[in-house]
Order: C-alpha cells, then structure tokens, then sequence
C-alpha cells in the first residue's frame, strides 16, 4: 500500500517549488539543473515511486496511474519555468506560477491527486 508519510513528504516538498521558482524569477538563477528538473525519477519521491517499495497492486491502481501522469507534467512544466527564468523571461514565468497560471494548476492537480491516494491508503 501506498505509504502516507511518503505521500506527505511529496506533497511539501513539490509545494516548495514554487518558492525555488521564485528565487530563479528574480536572479535568473537556478540551483539544479534544468534537465534534472525536467525528469520525474530523480527527485526524492519519484525515486520512491518508480523504485520497488510499492506493490504491483498500488502500481495497478488508478491513483498511481494519475500522479505519474501529473507527476511527469508537474516536472516539465516546472523545468519551463526555470528555462524562462534563467533566460530572463521573467514575465512568462511569472505568469506560469501566478494563480491560474499552467504551473499553478498542475501543481494544485498534483497535490490533489496525491491527496486522494493518501485518503485510499489508511
């Protein structure tokens, strides 16, 4: 079964973006790389995901189908963000992170979604 305290931590720390990208909207500066933000298996919880812990059941599951797909989304879009913030497009990224903005909504579907898997795994 899915683990909850995993699925917390995923929750905070993808929260935590969104400050990071913030920082990189005002200094042009990021400090990952922008192809490692892009991939969704290099960060703790998609190391976590992809790994072995989980069983086939979970992985059969309709709620992990949908955070992968919203999981892979949300590290993309994320990265474009970054790639407009480094590039000093500051005016496109801010508009990707604002309320409504892509990344914004990825990231509240994310959460949601992880949200509803936690509500399963009790």
């Amino acid at each position: 079964m899915a683990s909850i305290e995993e699925l917390d931590k995923a929750i905070g720390v993808h929260g935590l973006w969104k400050t990071k990208l913030r920082t990189a909207i005002e200094t042009s500066k990021i400090d990952v790389v922008i192809e490692t933000i892009r991939v969704d298996n290099q960060c703790a919880f998609g190391k976590w995901f992809y790994g072995s812990t989980l069983s086939t059941q979970d992985k059969a599951s309709n709620h992990y189908k949908t955070v992968k797909q919203l999981h892979a989304e949300f590290h993309k879009t994320a990265a474009r963000v970054a790639e407009l913030a480094v590039n000093g497009k500051k005016a496109e990224a801010e508009k990707m992170i604002a309320v409504g903005g892509e990344y914004s909504k990825i990231s509240s579907q994310l959460t949601q979604a992880m949200m509803e898997w936690k509500k399963v795994s009790k």
